[in-house]
């Protein structure tokens, strides 16, 4: 923000724009407190959302941010950005980072165990599964770190077939959904394959045993690439698209976190904040290049990739132009309703998990992750 500030500044000499930084509950405290009161002094022009919480605002707090839709290109933007910012034909965003997911893997490792990159690519989770157990029996090394109670993977899955836990009206699309049945189905075979993963608990965990070289790869968000550059392992990483469910309709195109930029309308600064979100948030393409270099922002503004940043090879990558790989990718990724109950959907799932590992019944666990969500969207 304060290079796009920069940037805008060299224009528009006369603005003067000033960034706090809030931790992501504390803004999200305040938010919610002073937009349900309908006291808006001291809120600030513009505010970084996270993706999942976006229909939470927009639909709980109507008229308190101002809709975009004539004032911003949306085509130069990937539409599932574009898609969960829309209320009613209307879109409040200003789309920015990306969450593209891709599967990370020491392709060392793999290649030990006789799996190169032609060999990931176009695979079902099934698939991961087996390649994961060769791994292990040929390196000793299990695939992947698991915190079970983390539902990124279900995120992950449900997108990659173009569902959720909500439908497009906002209502439960848990019971008789079969890219949820399929999706929690795959899950629960992938935690009880134990030589597929190793059990963690909590994010140092998790990120310690791929950094560490306690597991051949991680599946998860674009963001997560300057961590496992930071790894000193360069020339032994590489990237493949997600797996897919083994289903028709899945692709291998998803998405895990992400933000995006709003205006409030109280804003007493409002036309000037939306020019500037205009003139560098939706125009510079050196300006995306700078930050993906300077600070790894992955970005959803689709001619970024045109740039040198996004189309250079990297050495640690083996040579892969790996930011170019999530470009494409996060162009094809399915638009969803993230709904406002994305996080008691996720709970209500790892609760099952347990039972389910066990043996227990996935249609019986569906019915009961269905009675949870309904009841908190009450």
């Amino acid at each position: 923000m304060n290079e796009a500030i920069a940037r805008y500044k060299a224009i528009n000499p006369d603005v003067n724009i000033t960034v706090v930084d809030f931790a992501k509950a504390d803004l999200e405290q305040k938010l919610q407190t002073q937009l349900a009161s309908g006291q808006t002094e001291g809120l600030p022009d513009i505010v970084l959302i996270e993706d999942y919480g976006a229909q939470k605002y927009l639909l709980s707090f109507p008229g308190a941010f101002e809709p975009l839709t004539d004032k911003v290109d949306y085509t130069k933007f990937a539409d599932y950005k574009v898609s969960l910012a829309t209320v009613d034909g209307q879109t409040y965003s200003l789309p920015f980072d990306s969450g593209a997911s891709g599967l990370f893997y020491r392709s060392d490792l793999l290649a030990e165990a006789g799996y190169d990159a032609a060999a990931l690519q176009d695979i079902t989770w099934e698939q991961m599964i087996e390649i994961g157990k060769a791994v292990n029996a040929k390196t000793g090394k299990p695939m992947f770190s698991i915190d079970q109670n983390d539902a990124g993977a279900i995120r992950i899955m449900l997108q990659s077939a173009g569902s959720w836990y909500f439908d497009a009206e906002g209502n439960a699309n848990i019971a008789n959904n079969p890219v949820f049945k399929k999706a929690l189905e795959t899950w629960v075979k992938m935690l009880q394959t134990p030589e597929l993963y190793k059990a963690v608990s909590g994010w140092g965990d998790y990120t310690g045993a791929f950094n560490n070289g306690d597991v051949a790869g991680v599946f998860t968000g674009v963001w997560m690439t300057g961590g496992i550059k930071g790894n000193n392992m360069s020339g032994k990483w590489a990237v493949a698209p997600t797996p897919r469910l083994d289903m028709e309709g899945s692709t291998h195109y998803s998405n895990l976190g992400g933000s995006s930029w709003y205006v409030l309308s109280s804003a007493p600064a409002k036309a000037e904040a939306i020019d500037f979100l205009n003139k560098v948030w939706a125009s510079d393409v050196d300006f995306y290049q700078k930050i993906l270099v300077g600070q790894g922002a992955f970005s959803a503004y689709l001619p970024a990739r045109e740039g040198e940043a996004y189309s250079a090879s990297d050495d640690y990558f083996g040579g892969q132009a790996v930011w170019a790989s999530f470009s494409d990718w996060q162009a094809q990724i399915p638009g969803v309703n993230y709904g406002i109950f994305t996080n008691e959907a996720d709970a209500a799932v790892t609760a099952q998990l347990p039972a389910l590992i066990a043996g227990g019944s996935i249609d019986e666990a569906i019915a009961a992750i269905d009675a949870q969500v309904a009841q908190q969207i009450q």
